[in-house]
């Protein structure tokens, strides 16, 4: 039995972990995969949760992180247009971000069971009662759904957007290349976009999200990145002039930008779990951060007695709707100028007739800052 039950370990399930260990409760992650480990994520983070996270003892000036000032995005035929970022952000690997919270979260006393799966949540008027696939049995008087884009755990509560097909395939790589360390990009091609930024150790972070179609269509995935990222001349340049460092890239298939529910069986969910904004909009990281942020304030505001389960449920749901929908939404609609070549091309001029637009939506999809 214990206070806090998390389950996936993860940004948001990492921060409210640390956040609620450092408000003295008893607080259990269950994480499928064993630390350190790669994600596929864009590996950029928006400098609105530094201030945070250096509050909750993460010192990022030690990891290595880079810089990052300006965007740029490309159409598909390599056109180019480029901002300053209002806020800016930092490259820093998950491999290392989660690492360095995971080890921060250990610190503040945080128990880890590694190497399981929940999948089955039950819910009594005491606890929450979990069973993992090995029969592991944990009970706790809360639970957090920080599980992530795609999970065992989303069948298993039938939540309602796992009805609906999803064609979305995410791929990564990390490179070392010739690149601005201070720029992100964002080069699109037809049915998807490839995000590149610094990392540490000189390295970069490659990632880009097309279709399943794409992919089946050429038969593999090296096949359909020549047959259709490299008519993006940005990106061919990348791909033949970068040393790539992984043997083969990560990927992760069938992940919905569908609106969740926040609440499902009395677990709240957290970070990609419950809303994904769209890659191109490049604030996942800094979101799922700040979710984790709002559900532990909460959390331990049910555990102290202040306010009723029911409370917490309803003003998590406010909290996150008041935070993050308009951004999800505007990620949403934004994203459909960009699965097309024609589109993308129109797109770019239309932003580049007024870069103040551009800087609008950009800051639209990010928030203000947190401590």
């Amino acid at each position: 039995m214990t206070d806090v039950l998390i389950i996936g370990g993860g940004l948001a399930g990492l921060v409210s972990s640390i956040e609620l260990a450092h408000r003295g409760f008893m607080v259990v992650v269950v994480e499928r995969k064993i630390y350190p480990f790669h994600r596929v994520c864009g590996e950029y983070v928006s400098n609105e949760v530094r201030p945070y996270l250096e509050k909750l003892g993460l010192k990022i000036a030690d990891l290595g992180v880079k810089e990052i000032q300006r965007f740029q995005f490309t159409s598909p035929s390599g056109r180019a247009l480029e901002t300053d970022l209002d806020l800016g952000g930092f490259g820093i690997s998950r491999y290392a971000l989660d690492f360095a919270l995971f080890e921060l979260a250990k610190k503040a006393g945080v128990e880890f069971v590694m190497g399981e799966t929940v999948e089955n949540v039950e819910y009594t008027e005491e606890e929450c009662r979990a069973t993992t696939t090995n029969h592991l049995r944990l009970s706790a008087r809360i639970v957090l759904g920080t599980f992530g884009k795609n999970s065992r755990m989303d069948k298993s509560l039938d939540r309602d957007f796992t009805h609906k097909k999803s064609s979305y395939v995410g791929v990564k790589y990390h490179i070392r290349t010739q690149f601005p360390q201070d720029l992100i990009a964002l080069h699109n091609f037809q049915d998807g976009y490839c995000g590149i930024s610094a990392i540490e150790e000189d390295k970069y972070c490659l990632c880009y999200l097309t279709t399943r179609n794409n992919v089946r269509k050429h038969g593999s995935i090296a096949n359909m990145e020549q047959a259709v990222l490299w008519k993006n001349p940005h990106l061919k340049r990348l791909f033949n002039e970068s040393e790539f460092l992984y043997e083969r890239p990560e990927v992760i298939n069938e992940f919905s930008f569908e609106p969740k529910q926040l609440v499902e069986n009395h677990i709240l969910m957290v970070g990609d779990a419950a809303g994904l904004i769209t890659p191109l909009c490049g604030n996942g990281m800094a979101m799922a951060i700040h979710g984790g942020k709002i559900a532990a304030e909460l959390t331990a505001r049910f555990l102290n007695g202040s306010i009723s389960r029911r409370e917490l449920e309803n003003r998590y749901k406010k909290a996150w709707k008041r935070q993050f929908s308009t951004r999800l939404w505007i990620g949403r609609n934004v994203q459909r100028l960009f699965g097309d070549a024609w589109l993308s091309e129109a797109a770019l001029s239309f932003f580049g007739l007024s870069t103040p637009l551009l800087r609008f939506v950009i800051k639209s999809t990010h928030g203000k800052t947190i401590t």
